[in-house]
């Protein structure tokens, strides 16, 4: 394919909106970590740009041969989970694989992955007359159900639910018996009282009941969720400046590099900048389904549909979380938070998007 002809039929807005955002985190890490952890800036500069090659190279290859690659991805990542459970831990979980220098967590990577298999999966299982039955999707239901279970040994709540809400998502994008959806969600329902006894650590269970309690544990999360919402109050219409947050610059924010990022953002920026950074947000995802509705074949549609799921839930995930709406789970803002493999892997989402715009034209 000439590259020419590949930038020709560019999707210009979407990559636009993505540096645009991007470069917003960039200015808002270096206030974050500003005095204390200088190094997180930097750090994060050499992964964007490792982060935009990866997308390049993305863009660059026919996505149908992810196609054909897909299951052999989701048995790699599924063994990096299994390794990962016997690996050293850190910060009292097990989701990194350590290489030397080099971290990485192959739950962010499943997340992708999950998609590129679904999608596979529906590609070329075509959907009885009636739709999809609970029998029919029992081989995508246990794609999904193996590496969640994984994932929530580990333990990691959030990213076992956001890669359920992923996977739900392209459920509702192909034709599921609507009996099937009825199942499905009271089998969803049956499911939470069994996790909270069976499931969950204290830990996690102490989150959420903070959302309704937030005294309840007033040193942890409740902490978390009061310092949070005073720092985006404070911020009030213009907010407060660069480097002039104080909940921020002294410290009472928690994670502020990472998972309480945006509280740092409502802070300085005010309700004018979250406004604007929702509103980049809303861009990027409605250009996501804008490109799944002009792929050529059901594989190109139902992967973007994924790739901007992927987006959409970590920013709903994050937002309700600092908000206040939505438990402490530790899902990082896209392109905002601190974070080589999360950057990574939603850029890849984004040179998928490219990629299967670029094509719609080409076969």
């Amino acid at each position: 394919m000439a590259k020419r002809r590949l930038l020709e039929i560019f999707h210009w807005p979407l990559l636009l909106t993505v540096i645009c955002i991007l470069a917003f985190g960039l200015f808002n890490l270096f206030s974050a970590s500003y005095g204390s952890r200088p190094g997180y800036f930097f750090s994060q500069m050499v992964w964007a740009g490792i982060a935009f090659a990866l997308a390049y190279i993305t863009y660059i290859i026919d996505y149908r041969i992810f196609e054909r690659t897909a299951y052999i991805m989701y048995a790699v990542v599924l063994i990096c989970l299994l390794i990962v459970l016997f690996s050293r831990p850190i910060a009292g979980s097990h989701r990194w694989i350590v290489l030397g220098a080099l971290r990485f967590q192959p739950s962010e990577l499943m997340k992708i992955v999950m998609v590129l298999t679904l999608a596979k999966y529906f590609h070329n299982n075509i959907a009885p007359s009636g739709g999809y039955t609970i029998w029919t999707l029992k081989t995508a239901l246990a794609l999904l159900f193996a590496p969640m279970i994984l994932i929530l040994l580990e333990p990691d709540l959030g990213t076992s639910l956001l890669i359920s809400a992923i996977a739900f998502t392209i459920f509702l994008f192909v034709k599921i018996n609507p009996k099937t959806l009825l199942i499905l969600f009271v089998i969803a329902i049956i499911s939470v009282p069994i996790s909270w006894n069976y499931v969950l650590k204290d830990y996690q269970k102490k989150r959420i009941q903070t959302l309704f309690d937030p005294d309840s544990d007033p040193r942890g999360t409740g902490y978390h969720r009061r310092q949070s919402i005073i720092a985006i109050g404070s911020g009030q219409f213009s907010g407060k400046g660069f480097k002039e947050g104080t909940q921020t610059q002294l410290r009472f924010l928690p994670e502020q590099h990472t998972d309480f990022i945006f509280s740092v953002w409502a802070e300085e920026q005010g309700f004018v900048g979250g406004f604007v950074l929702l509103s980049l947000y809303l861009s990027l995802i409605l250009s996501g389904l804008h490109i799944a509705s002009k792929a050529r074949e059901k594989f190109g549609a139902l992967v973007a549909v994924g790739a901007s799921a992927i987006i959409f839930w970590q920013i709903v995930i994050n937002i309700g979380m600092v908000v206040g709406l939505l438990p402490v789970v530790g899902v990082t803002l896209p392109f905002m938070s601190y974070g080589g493999t999360s950057l990574v892997i939603t850029m890849i989402c984004v040179g998928l998007l490219l990629n299967i715009y670029a094509r719609r034209y080409l076969f």
